[in-house]
């Protein structure tokens, strides 16, 4: 924790750190909304750390087994981590979507209260591989459209996206990709509706390294989607490397 984070932070419990003894509130969920609301102030930062437990037990004068608790209940939110031998962090935030869910990067942004962007770094048409012939059903040496995005929440890149659709989205490579892609095609008439979702680990290459802001070989989660109308038929596939210490995913 920076030296001016601690002044702050001291400088904040000066002014106003008793809990309401009285209110029907428990002490410990009074100690996590004071610690939430330090953070949405700008008081703690990410990365800042806090105080030891004995000295929040006595700003707060409550039992450690409180402190503990609201301790606990702010990692499990994952505001908090808890690092071993070096003590509790404000933890880098994470955006969560429903894999079960069919939405768009901004749609999920936008639930999560971020503001999401996108660089369209490739939109090209490709000679169709084997699995886009099987999952797309497309004719042997038949073309697919691929579209290459870069996706930030609040101006931080999060995922590095590939998608292959089949010819008859051709339109796809003279609109504007740096919005809503489901937005888009539910401008033209197309409904996404359900996916098949494949998820695993890979290192990032060079390349994805360098527009993720990783480190090369950065272990990073690896989805691979089939999506499909509303009438069961392919839409588009989905090849995504997401930075999984900002994004994650319910199931």
């Amino acid at each position: 924790m920076s030296i001016e984070a601690n002044n702050n932070l001291s400088n904040e419990s000066n002014k106003n750190t008793g809990l309401a003894v009285d209110s029907a509130t428990p002490l410990y969920t009074q100690i996590i909304n004071k610690i939430r609301s330090q953070i949405s102030s700008g008081i703690l930062n990410v990365g800042d750390m806090l105080p030891p437990e004995t000295e929040l037990c006595n700003r707060y004068s409550v039992s450690r087994i409180t402190v503990r608790k609201a301790l606990f209940e702010l990692e499990k939110q994952g505001i908090l981590e808890r690092k071993q031998g070096k003590g509790t962090f404000i933890s880098v935030p994470t955006q969560k979507a429903k894999l079960n869910d069919v939405n768009s990067f901004h749609d999920t942004c936008r639930m999560n209260g971020k503001k999401a962007s996108t660089k369209v770094l490739q939109a090209v048409t490709l000679p169709a591989s084997k699995r886009d012939c099987t999952n797309l059903g497309i004719a042997e040496n038949g073309r697919v459209v691929e579209t290459v995005r870069l996706h930030f929440a609040d101006g931080v890149p999060v995922i590095m996206e590939e998608n292959h659709f089949s010819m008859a989205y051709s339109y796809l490579l003279e609109s504007d990709l740096s919005s809503s892609l489901y937005g888009l095609l539910r401008e033209c008439g197309v409904e996404p509706s359900q996916a098949i979702h494949e998820v695993s680990l890979k290192p990032a290459t060079p390349s994805v390294a360098k527009y993720l802001k990783v480190s090369e070989g950065t272990r990073l989660l690896y989805l691979h989607e089939i999506i499909y109308d509303k009438k069961g038929r392919p839409l588009h596939t989905s090849c995504q490397y997401i930075r999984g210490d900002i994004f994650t995913f319910r199931i």
